[in-house]
């Protein structure tokens, strides 16, 4: 069974301060309820992972993106040999111009973290692994395996973007 298509993007922004924000959002529903995660979803059939990012940006938070200010930043494999169907590729993205407000939504409920704060131990254990250098400008290409527990990952590589 190939894994499915999957989009996330981190939307950023700078505060009153100055400081470099990213929009993150603790999961309501479905696989990783619990975990606080970038905005994103499956990408539904005919449609592009640009096209599924922008849906799926103003379905979960209400935020609006001009999908020409959305920047493809890398590629990375998630396999779970103790639960196949929880396999994906997810296609990741950053943008930093919106429209909007963050509003709560029935999948996630939306929150401002500053880039050098990031709440890892709230993440998916492979965050810790990408996560900073995407939001420091850098690509990614990565592969992530996840142990029997489902949460830690137990094998990762990287290759050039």
């Amino acid at each position: 069974m190939s894994p499915y298509q999957v989009c996330v993007c981190f939307i950023t922004r700078r505060d009153e301060a100055g400081v470099r924000q990213v929009l993150l959002g603790r999961k309501k529903t479905g696989l990783g309820l619990g975990n606080i995660v970038g905005l994103g979803g499956k990408i539904e059939p005919g449609e592009t992972a640009l096209q599924a990012i922008v849906r799926e940006i103003e379905e979960e938070s209400s935020l609006v993106v001009d999908p020409a200010a959305v920047s493809e930043v890398g590629f990375i494999h998630y396999a779970f040999p103790h639960r196949e169907n929880w396999s994906q590729d997810s296609t990741v993205f950053v943008v930093d111009t919106f429209s909007g407000t963050p509003v709560e939504s029935d999948e996630v409920v939306p929150a401002w973290y500053d880039v050098t704060d990031l709440p890892l131990d709230g993440m998916w254990d492979d965050a810790k692994y990408w996560l900073p250098q995407v939001l420091a400008g850098e690509r990614v290409h990565a592969s992530f395996t996840f142990g029997e527990d489902l949460k830690t990952v137990s094998h990762s590589s990287f290759d050039a973007p």
